[in-house]
């Protein structure tokens, strides 16, 4: 099962990428946990995308698809993959399906999380207020300006996806403003069909 989860930030991708993970046995690739290990790793690429990374900003394309191609190769990916926050931007989009294709694969769904925007920065706020109370870290881009900014790149980067995934006939949008278990069997349901 090799998926893309494509939303918004704060939409509920993350979680549900967690629990596809343990369903499937597939490990879920967040570009973003990748290259924040990088950073606290303090690799040349991850001091870079770090300072990227808390500006709100995305990290070039190069560094990106270059630690995806390499992640996928590794063990725990042989029966599939979840990609959480790649592809980006439709460049990444088909840097993707051109990695993908040189290795014999192809992506079985990319999942649409549908929101109502004007409700995320306060789901983002509830993120960081209970990971707070649970004693956890709270990420350095979970603030309202970064979320803004995030949102904005979303806006302009990444929404055209919908469009690419679409003639594709890959796209498969879901209502991500449901209960989180409702979501889950939303994606069961969706999955069941693509794998009939």
């Amino acid at each position: 099962m090799k998926l893309i989860l494509l939303g918004p930030p704060g939409a509920g991708k993350g979680t549900q990428a967690v629990r596809l993970a343990e369903k499937h046995r597939i490990p879920q690739l967040s570009t973003g946990e990748m290259l924040r290990a990088a950073a606290d790793a303090g690799t040349p690429v991850g001091i870079k995308a770090k300072a990227l990374m808390d500006a709100g900003a995305l990290v070039p394309d190069d560094i990106v698809v270059g630690i995806v191609a390499d992640r996928i190769e590794e063990p725990d990916a042989k029966n599939g993959f979840i990609l959480d926050g790649f592809p980006r931007t439709t460049a990444q989009a088909v840097a993707l399906d051109e990695m993908l294709a040189q290795k014999g694969m192809r992506l079985d769904a990319v999942i649409e999380f549908v929101v109502d925007e004007s409700i995320l920065l306060s789901r983002i706020e509830k993120r960081v207020a209970e990971t707070i109370a649970a004693g956890g870290k709270v990420r350095p881009d979970d603030n309202a300006e970064s979320f803004k900014t995030r949102l904005q790149a979303y806006r302009t980067q990444t929404a055209p996806l919908s469009d690419y995934y679409r003639k594709s006939g890959d796209l498969r949008p879901i209502d991500a403003m449901k209960p989180i278990d409702a979501v889950s069997r939303e994606i069961d349901e969706l999955l069941a069909a693509v794998s009939a």
